[in-house]
């Protein structure tokens, strides 16, 4: 029997290159076909991470924009076209923060939620069924806790990474 020996001469190397490539791969197939089944709402994948984002409990009353952003793992920057979009299709608006004058917060506009809790929630729940054919809840528990350990990983080699603030922490 002949070990699979990577181009760097190393076993754990070859192994890890194919872990992270097929990650790359899901990645892309997930905003492919998420966003082909979402195609009929005009949502794509990152719209529907907002979206999503939005309808948590924590962040029924509004979020800072710094804070969904850290949230969702963004850039301000990036997050910021999104929200605009989303802006111009009225599904979410940025109100003033009760608590604060000077600051805005996103939230979830009655067109938004409707879209989410009438369109959008059904279509996901489908698209997740089809998604995850052959996995037990067993292997979509020890699924999380993998990807939870990378994403910790990865966190700790950010050397921008700010740790998620309380608001973002509770809503996840």
């Amino acid at each position: 029997m002949t070990k699979d020996v990577d181009a760097f001469g190393g076993l754990s190397v070859g192994l890890s290159n194919r872990l992270f490539f097929r990650l790359y791969q899901c990645a892309n197939m997930l905003h492919k076909t998420g966003t082909r089944a979402l195609d009929e709402h005009g949502i794509t994948t990152q719209q529907w991470a907002v979206l999503g984002a939005l309808t948590r409990p924590a962040f029924e009353n509004g979020v800072a924009v710094g804070d969904l952003a850290a949230f969702l793992l963004v850039s301000r920057q990036n997050l910021a076209g999104v929200l605009s979009r989303l802006e111009v299709l009225d599904y979410v608006e940025r109100a003033v923060d009760a608590n604060d004058n000077r600051s805005r917060l996103v939230r979830l506009t009655a067109k938004g939620r409707s879209l989410w809790d009438k369109d959008m929630r059904s279509v996901i729940a489908d698209y997740y069924d089809e998604a995850l054919t052959g996995f037990s809840t067993e292997d979509k528990i020890h699924m999380i806790h993998y990807l939870d350990k990378m994403l910790h990983n990865f966190k700790a080699l950010d050397p921008e990474a700010q740790p998620v603030s309380g608001t973002a922490a509770a809503a996840e």
